[in-house]
């Protein structure tokens, strides 16, 4: 008998877009023979189920089912394909968690620690777990840039503390600068983290259960032609991603025992993608993704390919798992 999965994509962030492609990906991907796929829109001003003529019907939030010409459809499991809130922050995963709905993502303590850069990192320094040299800022803290630019030097990175996609993410110079890109962040979050440039290959690292095991796909290295991998550079072609990425054997192997340790230590479930940058032959960890993106144009999906995984075979897993 075939399983009703419910994707659920948009959400609340600026990455709503981006989301909404994922999940259509997920939606024409999956098995057809084994699945009745479900396209959910979640956004701040309704939650509905979208059909094949873009009709669209209110999903129960009681039991987070569909009324469809009088007839009830429940779900046996969700593909959780939102980037940003309320899908890769924790509050959907303990929306879910509550009705007791399986789902595919991590849980909600690990999508709420990994989303915030801040806490993630202070998580995991006490593992060994290398990173740039940081500054946090809170909205409404009194900025005081010489005291900044002496923990973190120049150039270094203002970024949102909770947001995806390169959204309020700044490469500062100069002294000068360094106020606008700070008032740039604080539109997409009321917490940023100001962190040092790190000088060297920047890798992305693909770490998921896959067929019950905790898998290391091929390392993607990231070649931005702007400033940094900013959204231009993710998602209009303005970089190449050289999957497997040019490291040596010992680079290779000291970046894949460190992702699947993070993965590990945080206790992850699903999929995940770091990245690294290599600071004196050592890999220095930015950040983690518990709902990367998976269109076409996706890192994943690409290292997922290289594994000789497709994408039918990468999100039936993902169901399977959740499933269980």
């Amino acid at each position: 008998m075939k399983k009703n999965i419910a994707i659920i994509m948009g959400g609340y962030s600026s990455e709503y877009q981006i989301s909404i492609k994922s999940g259509n990906v997920v939606y024409n991907n999956l098995d057809k023979n084994k699945y009745n796929a479900y396209r959910i829109h979640i956004f701040e001003n309704k939650w509905v189920y979208v059909d094949t003529f873009d009709t669209e019907f209110p999903v129960d939030k009681n039991d987070f089912s569909v009324l469809v010409n009088d007839i009830k459809i429940t779900f046996d499991c969700v593909f959780n394909a939102i980037h940003g809130s309320p899908g890769e922050d924790g509050f959907m995963q303990s929306y879910f968690e509550l009705i007791k709905m399986p789902q595919t993502s991590c849980n909600a303590y690990q999508a709420a620690l990994t989303f915030n850069k801040r806490d993630c990192l202070s998580v995991l320094k006490p593992y060994g777990i290398l990173t740039a040299e940081s500054y946090y800022l809170n909205l409404g803290d009194t900025v005081n840039e010489d005291e900044i630019i002496t923990k973190v030097g120049l150039p270094c990175f203002v970024k949102a503390n909770k947001a995806g996609s390169s959204f309020g993410i700044s490469k500062v110079h100069k002294k000068e600068a360094l106020q606008a890109a700070i008032d740039n962040s604080f539109k997409e979050d009321d917490e940023i983290i100001i962190e040092s440039f790190l000088d060297g290959i920047e890798v992305s690292v693909g770490v998921i259960t896959y067929k019950g095991e905790t898998k290391v796909l091929p390392i993607t290295e990231i070649v931005s032609e702007n400033d940094f991998f900013d959204y231009e550079a993710k998602y209009l072609g303005k970089s190449q991603e050289i999957t497997p990425a040019r490291l040596s054997k010992t680079q290779e192997d000291k970046v894949n025992i460190l992702a699947k340790k993070v993965y590990n230590v945080l206790k992850m479930k699903g999929f995940s993608r770091s990245e690294f940058i290599f600071k004196d032959g050592e890999p220095h960890l930015l950040e983690m993704n518990t709902i990367p993106g998976l269109t076409n144009e996706s890192i994943l999906p690409q290292q997922a390919a290289k594994a000789g995984i497709t994408m039918s075979e990468l999100f039936e897993s993902a169901i399977n798992e959740a499933l269980k």
